[in-house]
């Protein structure tokens, strides 16, 4: 008898305090925006290898375009950022077992990727653009990628978009190692963001690469995160913090630091 009344009394204790014995505090459907302030640090993922998006300048610090967005997101929330570094297909799995609150890397909004994720609102908007070498005259649109090769990392918006036109895709891991494949003539081509395929040919003059082709209509760029009420507040803060950085200026300056120029608007 007595047993059963301890635990009761336990149990009711458990209750009582909200806390749940032997359960966890954290990630398991609370306020997001509060576990990151409890914290401190606000984790967010990205490759490091996407030029000028995310990468390691000649001291191998990690900058790019997407860093800075991030930091200064942290910032506004009055915490620090902590950037986590991994393979493009391995941020969205981080970021589904709560591992990374946020994905920030040049993330194109596409009706697949909002079905299952919560996106913030738009801050670049860029076009893709086909690269072939420059001997290549197979390739002269999206159209001719039909039974062709291209290199593409795995599950990314330029690996589905050389699928829909009848590409078979092999995966890379980086932008550097698509371009070498193109070149070297193991792939036809590649499809990749207009402002990395510029950065990459201005930083690889001797390149033997060429665009052949643009999408007529730009891709949003913007922050996914998990869907839900979890989220919902997170969201809410990462959308004023863009704002505040499109009114006060930042966004066109560090696109133009990095891009060379504005793809902040539309």
């Amino acid at each position: 008898m007595k047993k059963t009344i301890t635990l009761a009394l336990a149990a009711l204790l458990c209750l009582t305090l909200l806390a749940g014995c032997g359960g966890s505090s954290g990630g398991d459907g609370g306020d997001l925006l509060e576990q990151v302030k409890e914290k401190g640090k606000l984790t967010i993922a990205m490759e490091g290898t996407w030029a000028p998006w995310t990468y390691h300048d000649e001291s191998n610090e990690l900058v790019g375009f997407d860093v800075e967005v991030g930091r200064t997101i942290a910032e506004h929330i009055g915490v620090e950022a902590e950037f986590v570094e991994g393979e493009w297909d391995g941020l969205f799995a981080g970021m589904d077992s709560k591992r990374y609150d946020l994905v920030i890397n040049g993330v194109d909004v596409t009706d697949e990727r909002s079905e299952k994720y919560d996106f913030s609102d738009p801050y670049a908007y860029i076009r893709t653009a086909l690269v072939v070498r420059s001997d290549n005259e197979d390739v002269t649109g999206f159209e001719d990628l039909k039974g062709k090769t291209t290199s593409n990392s795995i599950g990314s918006t330029y690996m589905e978009l050389a699928e829909q036109y009848g590409a078979t895709v092999e995966g890379v891991d980086s932008l550097g190692e698509t371009m070498q494949m193109v070149e070297s003539g193991r792939v036809d081509a590649t499809l990749n963001a207009e402002v990395s395929v510029l950065d990459y040919l201005n930083q690889h003059p001797e390149a033997e690469l060429k665009i052949v082709a643009y999408t007529d209509e730009a891709n949003l760029v913007a922050i996914p995160m998990r869907k839900g009420d979890e989220t919902a507040s997170l969201r809410e803060a990462v959308n004023e913090a863009i704002a505040a950085m499109r009114e006060d200026g930042t966004l066109t300056e560090l696109s133009m630091k990095y891009f060379g120029s504005d793809i902040t608007g539309e």
